[in-house]
């Protein structure tokens, strides 16, 4: 079993790479989404004034946090580019039906650390990319920023604490990952065919051996239409794994619990996306609003000017302490 303090120069370094991957794949989806925002206004005749009016209220929404921030000097797509290129290739190569069908038996199997929700944030405080032009903090530092942001919005408890602890799954990176590609990403529905939506499109799957499985590429799959996102696998990574311990472990609202699981899963949640809808229930609509209403402060959130932890410490250790349990199993 690994605990914290025993985390090895070895894993730390891992981590920061994980965490360089992981933001400039934040930007790329944050472009994306602007993109194809963007593209549908234009479609329906409105002007560059009108689009970039729209395209504040579509994303920022209810958020006002970040009303003033010039969002221009985020990473470039093309920056970006080759190394998220070669992420996804890998990702999409590797993320089979065989690999979630066994990497969840080893979750349900195995206990990787016994910590509380504090101290796994502080575990994340190793996630530190130094080469990173958009922030040089950690992890902890992040979740604190994207919590602060939902609190000056005024929105619930549970939702500042949802978005202080989103993306505590990264700790597999500390606890036997295979890489990159088994953490971070854009996540997608594995077992059935494979959508037009997810980035790179179908095509990037040729080197995964589901490709050419006929029964796993009908718009169904392994599953039954209409049976729900709660009954399907998506792609193993830091928001599923988080999701299942938090579905056991805390009492976050339904709301809480879809916002962790669905946050990387774009090709569902995109704007103007149709994908996945054959699969969903009622409720499932209810999920999408949720998830859409969390993005902005997990997207936006980065900033010069980053909270002192010790200044808010005592706060969320006060709202930890109201859904979680002093230890959890991870």
């Amino acid at each position: 079993m690994v605990h914290a303090p025993e985390v090895t120069d070895y894993l730390k370094s891992k981590a920061k790479s994980l965490d360089e991957i992981s933001d400039q794949i934040d930007e790329v989806n944050l472009l994306n989404l602007k993109k194809v925002a963007a593209q549908k206004l234009k479609d329906q005749g409105k002007n560059d004034t009108q689009i970039q009016a729209a395209l504040e209220a579509e994303f920022d929404g209810e958020s006002k946090f970040d009303s003033e921030k010039d969002k221009s000097g985020f990473r470039q797509y093309e920056n970006a580019c080759d190394r998220v290129k070669n992420f996804y290739a890998e990702q999409h190569t590797k993320q089979t039906l065989e690999y979630n069908l066994r990497i969840r038996k080893e979750f349900r199997e195995t206990v990787r650390a016994r910590m509380g929700v504090w101290e796994a944030l502080e575990l994340l405080n190793t996630l530190v990319d130094e080469s990173d032009p958009d922030t040089s903090v950690p992890q902890i530092v992040h979740a604190l920023q994207a919590a602060e942001a939902a609190r000056k919005d005024g929105k619930p408890e549970w939702m500042q604490v949802t978005c202080l602890i989103h993306d505590l799954g990264k700790l597999l990176c500390f606890f036997g990952a295979d890489g990159q590609w088994d953490v971070v990403g854009d996540t997608f529905v594995v077992g059935c065919k494979y959508s037009e939506e997810i980035i790179y499109g179908p095509e990037s799957f040729k080197n995964n051996p589901d490709y050419y499985d006929e029964k796993l590429q009908t718009p169904t799959g392994i599953y039954e239409e209409g049976c729900g996102l709660e009954n399907v696998m998506i792609s193993f990574g830091h928001d599923e794994y988080l999701y299942h311990i938090c579905k056991t472990q805390s009492k976050l609202p339904k709301e809480g619990l879809w916002m962790i699981r669905y946050h990387s899963f774009y090709p569902w949640h995109r704007a103007g996306s149709n994908a996945y809808r054959n699969l969903m229930v009622a409720e499932d609509e209810q999920a999408l609003k949720a998830v859409r209403a969390f993005n902005p402060y997990d997207l936006y959130s980065k900033s010069d000017a980053p909270p002192v932890v010790e200044d808010l410490k005592e706060y969320y250790q006060g709202l930890i302490k109201k859904y979680f349990p002093d230890e959890l199993e991870w």
